[in-house]
């Protein structure tokens, strides 16, 4: 349990040096590195409840807060998230792929999308710090598509029989896949069960906020307020001065002097509107990667013989200049019968389950707004002729790219609803014209203000963000500590 938590009525009305929102990967990896260098107070104000990993695998779910409660949509699509401390350290898979260099500069390399405002290269000393933090399980021949300064903190898990056999036909785009899920046990984790059962993980191998970062929490400058939900902030002279928050039906309110905003892609942008502090991309260029699941039926080979849920990890179609038509697409193998086991006489185990997910294009119809009742209220169009082209061109390439296997069959079995990495509706950027946030994650007008989570990507990369998100985090908090001590 958290040993700073103090009660709403205790801390209302007093000044803090830091007042953080939220309490997932943007935040914990941000306090991680702030807490290095400041000796001042921060108050971390979290929407949901403490639920320990007990209750978690007891309850089977994360939270107790539907999420599809905190927000209204015209559409379908489910956006998942959890709502609770620690976020979507929750809830993750621990898959932990870096972004490609190229996709940093997606702009000025293949004339689509946006440029981030930073480089790979001055992202990787970071990358390495969180994987260090998390005690990331990774394959060392994966420098050849983004190259690393150090090695990866884990060995990498064992592959299964198929993955084992396309790393070996294919060395320069086959990987075991990077993850946050303990190889080998650490002193707050336990190794990889293989159960199947990542969002809920019942040997507590995969990272999360409740076995990594308890030391960020536990620290004697930092309290937690606890089923609190922050409204609104108020400012003046362009300068975000308190930031008030609801708990059991009162309000009450801190001032501070630096503020950081690490709520969602949904949250985060209806903070800022429900404040009046929105500018015109604020809430703008919702998105996720767009995936479907497919089954590659083999004939003698057989599967699920690995150590973790997901083993393999293909970049045949993760770059290119194909880029300036269509999606990006990494191919995940799976290590889980998704689908279950052949019926066919002495074939069970002889198929492989693989998701292809794409990259997206940021587009302004897909937003969040704030609505009549003061819910965020998400308008999404669905994905674009971009998403969908990447999509096709890898399904079409698999026969190509699956040579070194056995295959008897490829059936498509249907577009994923949802990725679960809600981002980008808080976009970084040089320009105040096209984003919210500059490269250090500093809101262009409140300069107080930092914005940290997926929210601020401006494209939409082709990894799972959260190794991303924790390295910017970890950036911006340097970069800040840098200003500070001038």
């Amino acid at each position: 349990m958290l040993k700073n938590l103090a009660q709403p009525e205790t801390v209302n009305l007093q000044h803090f040096d830091y007042v953080v929102v939220g309490s997932g990967f943007g935040s914990g990896f941000f306090l991680s590195k702030l807490l290095e260098t400041t000796s001042g107070r921060i108050l971390v104000i979290e929407r949901g409840d403490y639920n320990a990993h007990a209750w978690q695998v007891s309850e089977n779910r994360n939270s107790p807060i539907d999420r599809s409660t905190t927000y209204h949509s015209d559409s379908d699509k489910p956006w998942n998230f959890t709502i609770g401390f620690g976020g979507g350290t929750n809830c993750w898979f621990a898959q932990s792929p870096r972004f490609l260099p190229n996709d940093f500069q997606l702009k000025s390399k293949y004339g689509v999308g946006q440029d981030w405002p930073l480089s790979y290269e001055e992202l990787e000393p970071y990358y390495c710090d969180a994987e260090t933090i998390m005690s990331v399980s990774g394959d060392p021949d994966m420098n050849t598509v983004a190259p690393r300064s150090k090695p990866f903190p884990q060995p990498p898990h064992h592959p299964s029989t198929p993955d084992q056999t396309m790393k070996t036909a294919r060395p320069d785009t086959h990987f075991i896949i990077p993850t946050a899920r303990a190889r080998i046990a650490t002193e707050g984790r336990g190794p990889c069960c293989a159960s199947l059962r990542c969002m809920i993980c019942p040997a507590d191998a995969k990272f999360t906020a409740q076995n990594g970062l308890m030391n960020v929490y536990d620290d004697a400058r930092v309290t937690v307020v606890l089923n609190s939900r922050v409204t609104a902030f108020d400012s003046t002279s362009n300068t975000v001065k308190s930031a008030s928050f609801d708990t059991a039906g009162k309000t009450y309110s801190v001032t501070g002097d630096v503020f950081v905003l690490g709520a969602n892609a949904i949250h985060s942008p209806a903070i800022m509107q429900a404040s009046g502090m929105a500018d015109g991309l604020t809430g703008v260029g919702l998105n996720e990667t767009y995936g479907a699941d497919l089954e590659i039926l083999l004939n003698g080979m057989e599967n699920f013989n690995g150590s973790t849920i997901t083993t393999g990890l293909d970049y045949s179609f993760a770059d290119g200049d194909f880029r300036s038509d269509r999606g990006a697409a990494l191919i995940y193998f799976e290590n889980r019968w998704k689908f279950g086991l052949r019926t066919e006489r002495s074939k069970w185990r002889q198929t492989l389950p693989i998701s292809i997910v794409v990259e997206e294009l940021l587009e302004d119809g897909n937003r969040v707004e704030l609505g009549e009742d003061g819910e965020p209220l998400v308008h999404f169009m669905g994905a674009t002729e971009y998403a969908k082209k990447g999509l096709q061109a890898a399904i079409d390439g698999l026969d190509d790219i699956l040579t070194p296997l056995p295959v008897e069959e490829i059936v498509f079995h249907r577009i994923r609803r949802t990725e679960s990495h809600l981002q980008s509706t808080m976009r970084m950027g040089t320009d105040p014209a096209s984003s919210v946030v500059d490269g250090d994650l500093i809101h262009h007008k409140y300069r107080n203000l930092l914005v940290v989570g997926s929210s601020v990507f401006p494209t939409c990369g082709t990894g799972n963000p959260s190794l991303t998100v924790a390295a910017l985090s970890l950036r911006a908090a340097d970069r800040l500590n840098a200003k500070v001590t001038l």
